[in-house]
Protein backbone atom coordinates (compact mmCIF):
# COMPACT_ATOMS: atom_id res chain seq x y z
CA UNK A 1 0.00 0.00 0.00
CA UNK A 2 1.43 3.52 -1.18
CA UNK A 3 0.66 6.25 1.16
CA UNK A 4 -0.15 9.48 -0.59
CA UNK A 5 0.24 12.65 1.34
CA UNK A 6 -1.15 15.42 -0.08
CA UNK A 7 0.79 18.84 0.85
CA UNK A 8 -0.70 21.72 -1.17
CA UNK A 9 -2.94 23.35 1.74
CA UNK A 10 -2.03 26.69 2.84
CA UNK A 11 -3.96 26.38 6.09
CA UNK A 12 -5.45 30.20 5.81
CA UNK A 13 -7.38 29.75 9.01
CA UNK A 14 -4.56 29.90 11.14
CA UNK A 15 -2.96 32.86 9.87
CA UNK A 16 -0.46 34.79 10.84
CA UNK A 17 1.01 31.04 12.21
CA UNK A 18 0.30 29.71 9.09
CA UNK A 19 1.61 31.83 5.64
CA UNK A 20 1.51 30.55 2.48
CA UNK A 21 5.62 29.69 2.25
CA UNK A 22 5.56 27.82 5.67
CA UNK A 23 1.73 26.31 6.01
CA UNK A 24 0.34 24.72 9.06
CA UNK A 25 1.43 21.48 8.03
CA UNK A 26 4.52 22.06 8.26
CA UNK A 27 4.77 24.38 11.13
CA UNK A 28 5.78 22.16 14.67
CA UNK A 29 2.48 23.14 16.65
CA UNK A 30 2.76 19.70 18.53
CA UNK A 31 6.24 19.83 20.95
CA UNK A 32 9.06 18.58 18.34
CA UNK A 33 6.75 17.56 15.55
CA UNK A 34 4.92 18.91 12.78
CA UNK A 35 1.47 17.73 11.43
CA UNK A 36 3.23 16.30 8.53
CA UNK A 37 5.56 14.80 10.27
CA UNK A 38 3.04 13.01 12.32
CA UNK A 39 1.17 12.13 9.38
CA UNK A 40 4.37 10.95 7.55
CA UNK A 41 4.92 8.53 10.98
CA UNK A 42 2.06 7.09 11.66
CA UNK A 43 1.55 5.91 8.37
CA UNK A 44 4.95 4.83 7.68
CA UNK A 45 4.41 1.43 10.60
CA UNK A 46 1.16 0.93 7.53
CA UNK A 47 2.30 1.56 4.26
CA UNK A 48 5.27 -0.03 2.13
CA UNK A 49 6.34 3.20 0.74
CA UNK A 50 5.19 6.89 0.40
CA UNK A 51 4.74 9.53 -2.34
CA UNK A 52 4.59 13.32 -1.27
CA UNK A 53 2.13 15.80 -3.85
CA UNK A 54 3.25 18.76 -3.15
CA UNK A 55 3.44 22.92 -4.44
CA UNK A 56 6.80 22.98 -5.85
CA UNK A 57 7.86 25.74 -3.37
CA UNK A 58 7.15 23.72 -0.37
CA UNK A 59 9.32 20.54 -1.86
CA UNK A 60 12.51 21.65 0.19
CA UNK A 61 10.17 21.53 3.40
CA UNK A 62 9.00 18.15 2.99
CA UNK A 63 12.58 17.16 2.42
CA UNK A 64 14.31 19.06 5.54
CA UNK A 65 11.35 17.34 7.64
CA UNK A 66 11.40 13.94 6.27
CA UNK A 67 15.58 14.00 6.93
CA UNK A 68 14.68 15.06 10.73
CA UNK A 69 12.54 11.46 10.76
CA UNK A 70 15.48 9.90 9.26
CA UNK A 71 12.96 9.69 6.07
CA UNK A 72 14.85 9.85 2.33
CA UNK A 73 12.88 6.93 1.01
CA UNK A 74 10.02 8.14 -1.51
CA UNK A 75 8.40 9.83 -4.25
CA UNK A 76 7.38 13.30 -5.07
CA UNK A 77 4.79 15.03 -7.68
CA UNK A 78 5.50 18.78 -7.71
CA UNK A 79 2.82 21.03 -8.90
CA UNK A 80 4.17 24.46 -10.26
CA UNK A 81 0.11 25.25 -9.16
CA UNK A 82 -2.46 24.00 -7.12
CA UNK A 83 -5.82 22.29 -8.81
CA UNK A 84 -7.53 20.67 -6.28
CA UNK A 85 -7.50 17.16 -5.01
CA UNK A 86 -9.10 15.36 -8.17
CA UNK A 87 -6.04 16.06 -10.36
CA UNK A 88 -3.10 15.42 -7.19
CA UNK A 89 -4.40 12.09 -6.51
CA UNK A 90 -4.79 11.40 -10.41
CA UNK A 91 -1.15 12.42 -11.01
CA UNK A 92 -0.25 10.07 -8.27
CA UNK A 93 -1.39 7.68 -9.23
CA UNK A 94 -0.90 7.49 -12.76
CA UNK A 95 2.86 6.38 -11.70
CA UNK A 96 1.59 3.39 -9.86
CA UNK A 97 0.88 -0.15 -11.32
CA UNK A 98 -3.70 -0.56 -11.57
CA UNK A 99 -3.70 -2.73 -8.62
CA UNK A 100 -1.79 -0.95 -6.01
CA UNK A 101 -3.42 0.34 -3.20
CA UNK A 102 -3.74 4.01 -2.29
CA UNK A 103 -4.31 5.68 0.99
CA UNK A 104 -4.83 9.09 0.49
CA UNK A 105 -3.92 11.22 3.51
CA UNK A 106 -3.97 15.39 4.12
CA UNK A 107 -1.03 16.61 5.31
CA UNK A 108 -2.45 18.65 8.24
CA UNK A 109 -4.88 16.67 10.05
CA UNK A 110 -4.08 15.20 13.60
CA UNK A 111 -5.08 11.81 14.41
CA UNK A 112 -4.77 11.09 18.29
CA UNK A 113 -5.80 6.72 18.40
CA UNK A 114 -3.49 4.92 16.40
CA UNK A 115 -5.16 1.33 17.36
CA UNK A 116 -8.12 2.56 15.96
CA UNK A 117 -6.36 4.02 13.03
CA UNK A 118 -5.22 0.70 11.88
CA UNK A 119 -8.29 -0.96 12.66
CA UNK A 120 -10.27 0.86 10.38
CA UNK A 121 -7.63 1.11 7.79
CA UNK A 122 -7.45 -2.80 7.95
CA UNK A 123 -11.45 -2.73 6.19
CA UNK A 124 -11.11 -0.15 4.23
CA UNK A 125 -8.36 -2.42 2.59
CA UNK A 126 -11.30 -5.06 2.56
CA UNK A 127 -13.36 -3.16 1.09
CA UNK A 128 -10.62 -1.22 -1.65
CA UNK A 129 -9.26 -5.03 -2.83
CA UNK A 130 -12.70 -5.63 -4.22
CA UNK A 131 -13.16 -2.34 -5.93
CA UNK A 132 -14.97 -0.26 -4.11
CA UNK A 133 -13.79 3.78 -3.68
CA UNK A 134 -13.15 4.14 0.70
CA UNK A 135 -13.80 7.33 2.17
CA UNK A 136 -13.12 7.46 6.15
CA UNK A 137 -16.45 9.35 7.95
CA UNK A 138 -15.89 10.74 11.67
CA UNK A 139 -18.71 10.90 13.82
CA UNK A 140 -19.42 14.44 14.68
CA UNK A 141 -19.40 15.64 18.53
CA UNK A 142 -20.74 19.24 17.96
CA UNK A 143 -22.47 20.64 15.08
CA UNK A 144 -19.70 21.83 12.94
CA UNK A 145 -20.14 24.35 10.27
CA UNK A 146 -16.26 24.03 8.88
CA UNK A 147 -16.63 20.64 7.47
CA UNK A 148 -18.62 18.66 4.70
CA UNK A 149 -20.70 15.91 5.57
CA UNK A 150 -21.04 12.49 4.55
CA UNK A 151 -25.11 10.58 4.83
CA UNK A 152 -23.98 6.80 5.87
CA UNK A 153 -26.66 4.35 4.28
CA UNK A 154 -27.08 0.94 5.04
CA UNK A 155 -23.29 -1.37 5.69
CA UNK A 156 -21.13 0.75 4.15
CA UNK A 157 -23.07 2.56 1.29
CA UNK A 158 -22.99 6.06 0.89
CA UNK A 159 -26.76 8.30 0.56
CA UNK A 160 -25.03 11.49 -0.22
CA UNK A 161 -21.92 14.00 0.40
CA UNK A 162 -22.77 17.19 1.29
CA UNK A 163 -20.90 20.78 1.82
CA UNK A 164 -19.92 23.16 4.58
CA UNK A 165 -23.58 23.19 6.09
CA UNK A 166 -25.00 26.70 7.78
CA UNK A 167 -26.02 26.23 11.61
CA UNK A 168 -29.24 25.05 11.86
CA UNK A 169 -28.46 22.52 9.14
CA UNK A 170 -25.25 20.87 11.19
CA UNK A 171 -27.36 20.46 14.21
CA UNK A 172 -30.03 18.48 12.41
CA UNK A 173 -27.20 16.87 11.00
CA UNK A 174 -25.92 15.88 14.20
CA UNK A 175 -29.58 15.15 15.90
CA UNK A 176 -30.01 12.61 12.74
CA UNK A 177 -26.82 10.59 13.71
CA UNK A 178 -26.70 9.29 10.04
CA UNK A 179 -23.97 12.21 8.89
CA UNK A 180 -20.14 12.07 9.35
CA UNK A 181 -17.71 14.31 9.05
CA UNK A 182 -15.78 14.07 5.88
CA UNK A 183 -12.20 13.37 7.13
CA UNK A 184 -10.22 13.70 3.59
CA UNK A 185 -8.91 10.42 3.63
CA UNK A 186 -9.23 7.66 0.83
CA UNK A 187 -8.79 4.64 0.30
CA UNK A 188 -8.79 2.18 -3.31
CA UNK A 189 -6.74 0.82 -6.04
CA UNK A 190 -4.94 3.25 -8.45
CA UNK A 191 -6.91 1.95 -11.41
CA UNK A 192 -10.24 1.89 -9.72
CA UNK A 193 -9.77 5.64 -9.33
CA UNK A 194 -8.71 5.86 -12.36
CA UNK A 195 -11.45 4.55 -14.25
CA UNK A 196 -13.85 6.37 -12.09
CA UNK A 197 -12.43 10.07 -12.96
CA UNK A 198 -12.39 8.92 -16.57
CA UNK A 199 -15.79 8.27 -16.18
CA UNK A 200 -17.24 11.12 -14.41
CA UNK A 201 -14.40 13.83 -15.09
CA UNK A 202 -12.97 12.69 -18.42
CA UNK A 203 -11.50 16.39 -19.06
CA UNK A 204 -9.64 16.13 -15.71
CA UNK A 205 -8.30 12.30 -16.29
CA UNK A 206 -7.66 13.67 -20.00
CA UNK A 207 -5.67 16.36 -18.90
CA UNK A 208 -3.87 14.98 -15.83
CA UNK A 209 -2.64 11.85 -18.66
CA UNK A 210 -1.19 14.57 -20.93
CA UNK A 211 0.54 16.35 -18.00
CA UNK A 212 1.70 13.14 -16.68
CA UNK A 213 3.17 12.44 -19.62
CA UNK A 214 4.91 15.60 -20.41
CA UNK A 215 6.39 15.67 -16.65
CA UNK A 216 9.76 15.08 -16.14
CA UNK A 217 9.77 11.78 -14.20
CA UNK A 218 12.02 10.18 -12.10
CA UNK A 219 11.88 10.04 -7.66
CA UNK A 220 10.88 13.88 -8.14
CA UNK A 221 8.23 14.17 -10.78
CA UNK A 222 7.85 17.84 -12.18
CA UNK A 223 4.42 18.78 -14.29
CA UNK A 224 4.91 21.68 -16.75
CA UNK A 225 3.13 25.00 -15.55
CA UNK A 226 1.50 25.41 -18.70
CA UNK A 227 0.02 21.90 -18.35
CA UNK A 228 -1.35 22.19 -14.78
CA UNK A 229 -3.30 25.28 -15.79
CA UNK A 230 -5.02 22.83 -18.56
CA UNK A 231 -6.35 20.89 -15.21
CA UNK A 232 -9.39 21.53 -14.10
CA UNK A 233 -9.60 22.21 -10.66
CA UNK A 234 -12.16 20.48 -8.55
CA UNK A 235 -11.79 18.11 -5.12
CA UNK A 236 -12.06 14.29 -5.51
CA UNK A 237 -15.29 14.54 -3.59
CA UNK A 238 -17.19 16.63 -6.40
CA UNK A 239 -14.81 15.56 -9.56
CA UNK A 240 -15.64 11.66 -8.19
CA UNK A 241 -17.13 10.47 -5.03
CA UNK A 242 -20.21 12.22 -5.21
CA UNK A 243 -20.73 10.69 -8.80
CA UNK A 244 -19.74 7.24 -8.44
CA UNK A 245 -21.78 3.78 -7.07
CA UNK A 246 -19.05 2.40 -6.16
CA UNK A 247 -18.20 4.66 -2.72
CA UNK A 248 -18.15 3.25 0.03
CA UNK A 249 -17.26 4.44 4.20
CA UNK A 250 -16.07 3.41 7.22
CA UNK A 251 -16.92 5.04 10.42
CA UNK A 252 -13.99 5.84 12.49
CA UNK A 253 -14.13 7.05 15.83
CA UNK A 254 -9.81 7.46 16.00
CA UNK A 255 -9.22 11.03 17.70
CA UNK A 256 -9.49 13.08 13.92
CA UNK A 257 -9.11 16.76 14.09
CA UNK A 258 -8.30 18.65 10.97
CA UNK A 259 -6.96 21.13 13.18
CA UNK A 260 -8.54 23.86 10.64
CA UNK A 261 -8.86 26.82 12.95
CA UNK A 262 -7.87 28.39 16.11
CA UNK A 263 -10.38 27.12 18.16
CA UNK A 264 -9.96 23.50 16.91
CA UNK A 265 -6.39 23.69 17.92
CA UNK A 266 -7.04 24.74 21.14
CA UNK A 267 -8.76 21.94 22.11
CA UNK A 268 -5.86 20.01 21.35
CA UNK A 269 -3.56 21.57 23.17
CA UNK A 270 -2.44 21.33 26.99
CA UNK A 271 -4.26 23.82 28.97
CA UNK A 272 -3.80 25.73 32.66
CA UNK A 273 -6.26 25.48 35.56
CA UNK A 274 -8.46 27.89 33.67
CA UNK A 275 -8.28 27.08 30.30
CA UNK A 276 -5.81 29.32 28.90
CA UNK A 277 -3.47 27.42 25.99
CA UNK A 278 -0.19 26.42 28.66
CA UNK A 279 2.73 29.31 27.16
CA UNK A 280 5.56 30.27 29.12
CA UNK A 281 5.08 34.22 28.35
CA UNK A 282 1.78 34.19 28.85
CA UNK A 283 0.90 35.97 32.45
CA UNK A 284 -3.00 35.97 32.97
CA UNK A 285 -4.80 37.87 35.57
CA UNK A 286 -8.48 36.61 35.92
CA UNK A 287 -8.47 35.35 32.08
CA UNK A 288 -10.05 32.13 30.94
CA UNK A 289 -10.57 29.58 28.15
CA UNK A 290 -8.30 31.78 25.86
CA UNK A 291 -5.89 30.32 22.97
CA UNK A 292 -2.62 32.28 23.33
CA UNK A 293 0.31 31.60 21.16
CA UNK A 294 3.42 33.76 21.37
CA UNK A 295 7.44 32.19 21.58
CA UNK A 296 9.06 35.75 22.30
CA UNK A 297 7.50 39.04 23.38
CA UNK A 298 5.23 38.67 26.62
CA UNK A 299 1.85 38.51 26.44
CA UNK A 300 -0.44 39.54 29.43
CA UNK A 301 -4.26 39.33 29.98
CA UNK A 302 -6.95 40.18 32.34
CA UNK A 303 -10.38 39.27 32.47
CA UNK A 304 -10.80 38.32 29.19
CA UNK A 305 -12.40 34.93 28.21
CA UNK A 306 -13.05 32.74 24.78
CA UNK A 307 -9.94 35.00 22.81
CA UNK A 308 -7.33 34.45 19.90
CA UNK A 309 -4.35 35.74 20.91
CA UNK A 310 -1.70 34.97 18.20
CA UNK A 311 1.51 37.41 18.16
CA UNK A 312 4.33 36.29 15.55
CA UNK A 313 6.38 39.26 15.85
CA UNK A 314 5.37 40.68 12.58
CA UNK A 315 1.85 40.06 12.79
CA UNK A 316 -0.54 40.05 15.82
CA UNK A 317 -4.43 38.76 15.19
CA UNK A 318 -6.83 39.22 18.18
CA UNK A 319 -10.21 37.27 17.58
CA UNK A 320 -13.05 35.91 19.52
CA UNK A 321 -13.02 32.21 19.78
CA UNK A 322 -15.97 31.76 17.97
CA UNK A 323 -15.13 33.58 15.07
CA UNK A 324 -11.98 31.93 14.14
CA UNK A 325 -13.59 30.33 10.70
CA UNK A 326 -12.76 34.05 9.49
CA UNK A 327 -9.20 34.15 9.69
CA UNK A 328 -9.14 33.59 5.78
CA UNK A 329 -11.18 36.59 4.98
CA UNK A 330 -7.94 38.25 7.20
CA UNK A 331 -5.76 36.70 5.01
CA UNK A 332 -7.24 37.51 1.42
CA UNK A 333 -7.69 41.15 2.23
CA UNK A 334 -3.93 41.09 2.83
CA UNK A 335 -3.27 39.18 -0.48
CA UNK A 336 -5.40 41.66 -2.05
CA UNK A 337 -3.60 44.53 -0.85
CA UNK A 338 -0.41 43.29 -2.06
CA UNK A 339 0.92 42.37 1.31
CA UNK A 340 3.89 40.00 2.12
CA UNK A 341 2.20 38.94 5.28
CA UNK A 342 -0.41 36.08 4.20
CA UNK A 343 3.07 34.38 2.44
CA UNK A 344 6.40 34.73 4.57
CA UNK A 345 7.20 35.00 8.16
CA UNK A 346 9.66 37.39 9.34
CA UNK A 347 12.05 34.16 8.61
CA UNK A 348 11.84 32.34 5.65
CA UNK A 349 12.71 28.95 4.43
CA UNK A 350 14.32 28.00 1.70
CA UNK A 351 16.67 25.24 -0.30
CA UNK A 352 19.63 26.51 1.21
CA UNK A 353 18.48 27.78 4.65
CA UNK A 354 17.07 30.47 6.09
CA UNK A 355 16.88 34.42 6.21
CA UNK A 356 15.44 36.29 9.25
CA UNK A 357 14.13 40.13 8.85
CA UNK A 358 16.35 41.75 12.29
CA UNK A 359 15.00 45.07 11.19
CA UNK A 360 13.96 47.01 7.96
CA UNK A 361 12.97 50.81 7.10
CA UNK A 362 13.36 52.92 4.58
CA UNK A 363 16.74 52.62 2.43
CA UNK A 364 17.88 49.95 4.32
CA UNK A 365 17.25 46.68 5.86
CA UNK A 366 19.04 44.16 8.13
CA UNK A 367 18.67 39.97 7.89
CA UNK A 368 20.63 36.78 9.63
CA UNK A 369 21.48 34.44 7.17
CA UNK A 370 21.58 31.11 7.61
CA UNK A 371 23.49 28.65 5.07
CA UNK A 372 23.29 24.93 4.99
CA UNK A 373 26.57 22.73 4.52
CA UNK A 374 27.09 22.02 0.84
CA UNK A 375 24.10 24.72 -0.06
CA UNK A 376 24.94 27.74 -1.99
CA UNK A 377 22.42 30.85 -3.32
CA UNK A 378 22.22 31.67 -6.60
CA UNK A 379 24.73 33.73 -8.67
CA UNK A 380 22.87 36.99 -8.61
CA UNK A 381 22.67 40.59 -9.03
CA UNK A 382 20.94 43.77 -7.78
CA UNK A 383 20.44 47.02 -9.57
CA UNK A 384 18.87 49.24 -6.22
CA UNK A 385 21.29 48.03 -3.47
CA UNK A 386 24.35 47.37 -2.21
CA UNK A 387 24.98 44.35 0.31
CA UNK A 388 27.38 43.79 3.40
CA UNK A 389 27.90 40.52 4.81
CA UNK A 390 29.49 40.12 8.12
CA UNK A 391 30.07 36.19 9.05
CA UNK A 392 29.27 35.60 12.37
CA UNK A 393 30.09 31.31 12.27
CA UNK A 394 31.25 28.74 9.57
CA UNK A 395 33.04 29.81 6.67
CA UNK A 396 31.52 31.26 3.98
CA UNK A 397 33.27 31.26 0.42
CA UNK A 398 32.03 34.35 -1.22
CA UNK A 399 32.28 34.85 -5.30
CA UNK A 400 32.00 38.93 -6.03
CA UNK A 401 32.92 39.25 -9.85
CA UNK A 402 35.51 37.02 -10.77
CA UNK A 403 37.30 36.88 -7.61
CA UNK A 404 36.28 33.83 -5.05
CA UNK A 405 37.75 33.87 -1.08
CA UNK A 406 36.79 32.81 1.55
CA UNK A 407 35.17 34.76 4.89
CA UNK A 408 35.55 33.93 8.59
CA UNK A 409 34.46 34.70 11.31
CA UNK A 410 34.21 38.19 11.75
CA UNK A 411 35.25 39.31 8.85
CA UNK A 412 33.19 40.77 6.38
CA UNK A 413 32.74 41.44 2.41
CA UNK A 414 30.60 43.91 0.75
CA UNK A 415 29.23 43.38 -3.09
CA UNK A 416 27.88 46.93 -4.79
CA UNK A 417 25.15 47.53 -6.61
CA UNK A 418 25.32 45.53 -10.27
CA UNK A 419 28.10 42.68 -9.10
CA UNK A 420 27.53 39.75 -9.91
CA UNK A 421 28.10 37.69 -6.92
CA UNK A 422 27.15 34.33 -4.75
CA UNK A 423 27.41 32.82 -1.34
CA UNK A 424 28.01 29.39 -0.59
CA UNK A 425 28.95 27.27 2.26
CA UNK A 426 31.41 24.41 1.36
CA UNK A 427 31.84 23.23 5.44
CA UNK A 428 30.20 21.02 6.86
CA UNK A 429 28.77 23.01 9.81
CA UNK A 430 25.89 26.06 9.02
CA UNK A 431 27.12 29.38 7.75
CA UNK A 432 25.75 32.30 9.82
CA UNK A 433 25.90 35.86 8.67
CA UNK A 434 24.65 38.95 9.10
CA UNK A 435 23.46 40.71 5.78
CA UNK A 436 22.74 44.56 5.63
CA UNK A 437 20.80 45.63 2.27
CA UNK A 438 21.55 49.87 1.74
CA UNK A 439 19.96 51.38 -1.20
CA UNK A 440 16.85 53.37 -2.69
CA UNK A 441 15.25 49.87 -3.58
CA UNK A 442 15.45 46.77 -1.12
CA UNK A 443 12.44 45.04 -2.72
CA UNK A 444 12.49 41.47 -2.62
CA UNK A 445 12.17 41.66 -6.56
CA UNK A 446 15.28 43.70 -7.34
CA UNK A 447 17.15 40.06 -7.84
CA UNK A 448 18.60 39.10 -11.06
CA UNK A 449 19.56 35.03 -11.30
CA UNK A 450 22.35 33.97 -13.91
CA UNK A 451 21.61 30.71 -12.82
CA UNK A 452 19.54 27.93 -12.91
CA UNK A 453 19.66 24.82 -10.83
CA UNK A 454 17.14 22.22 -9.49
CA UNK A 455 16.78 23.80 -6.20
CA UNK A 456 15.39 27.42 -7.47
CA UNK A 457 13.47 25.41 -10.49
CA UNK A 458 11.24 23.81 -7.44
CA UNK A 459 11.62 27.54 -5.67
CA UNK A 460 11.29 29.98 -7.89
CA UNK A 461 10.08 32.68 -5.37
CA UNK A 462 13.93 31.97 -3.17
CA UNK A 463 15.11 35.45 -1.38
CA UNK A 464 18.74 36.77 -1.57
Amino acid sequence: MVNVILCGGSGTRLWPVSRALMPKQFVKLFGERSLFQLTVSRNAALCDRQCIVSNAEQYFLAVDQLHELDQTSGSYVLEPVGRNTAPAIALACLALAADELVLVTPSDHLVKDQRHYQQVLDKGQELARNGYLVTFGVQPTYAETGFGYIESGEGFTVKAFHEKPDLATAEEYLEKGSYYWNSGIFLFKAGVFLDELRSHSPKIHDACVKAFKNGIHGEIMRIRHEDMLDIPDDSIDCAVLEKSDRVRMVSAAMGWSDVGNFAALHDELPKDEHGNTLNDCHISVGSRNNFIYGRERKIATIDVENLIIVDTGDALLVSRKSSSQKVSQIVDRLRAQGNGLHNIHLTGHRPWGTFTVLEEARGYKIKKIEVKPGKRLSLQKHFHRNEHWIVVSGTATVTVGDEVRLVRPNESTYIKMGEIHRLSNEGRIPVVLIEAQVGEYIGEDDIVRLDDDFERTVAPSESS
